[in-house]
């Protein structure tokens, strides 16, 4: 009976060991991990491609692009310090309702300012494009903006969205 048992637990080791290399060697040999932008294309070069742009239409665009950029960053780097000061508050447990809607209203209205910007250079790009790319730069941008809405997950549909930034 004890030699019984035995063969039993070393066949189910052995089972579990071929079924853990199996795994292994199907984890190795299937998908590999990537960063997740890889394989998308540099919004810039959509847009450039998309719209058929002259090379002075590049130029300007790219000089305004890293203009915008330059004076958002700080922006972005304020927003993860002041969520980072938001989301701190949850350590306190006798925090007040009053101190977290003050931290929420920093938070909305640093979030107000980058989107205040980010309309605004869109708005200055359009003035780059003839009226037979105007169509067609709108509806780029409109795609980028849904992308963006959802940041990270769009609960709604399940799926995963990143940001697109020109």
């Amino acid at each position: 009976m004890k030699n019984s048992s035995n063969r039993i637990f070393t066949a189910a080791v052995i089972l579990l060991l071929l079924a853990n290399l199996a795994l292994v060697y199907l984890m190795i040999r299937g998908k590999k991990v990537t960063d997740h932008r890889e394989g998308r294309k540099d919004p810039m070069e959509i847009m450039i491609k998309e719209l058929n742009m002259t090379e002075q239409q590049q130029a300007a665009f790219k000089s305004m692009k890293d203009e915008h950029f330059k004076n958002i960053r700080p922006l972005f780097d304020s927003m993860r310090s002041v969520k980072s000061q938001f989301y701190s508050l949850m350590k306190d447990i006798t925090v007040s309702d009053s101190t977290i809607q003050q931290g929420e209203q920093k938070v909305l209205d640093q979030q107000k300012r980058i989107d205040l910007m980010t309309f605004e250079h869109f708005k200055k790009l359009r003035s780059l494009f003839t009226a037979e790319q105007l169509p067609k730069y709108d509806s780029l941008i409109n795609k980028m903006m849904e992308r963006r809405r959802g940041s990270s997950r769009d609960t709604s549909k399940g799926k995963k969205i990143g940001r697109a930034h020109v």
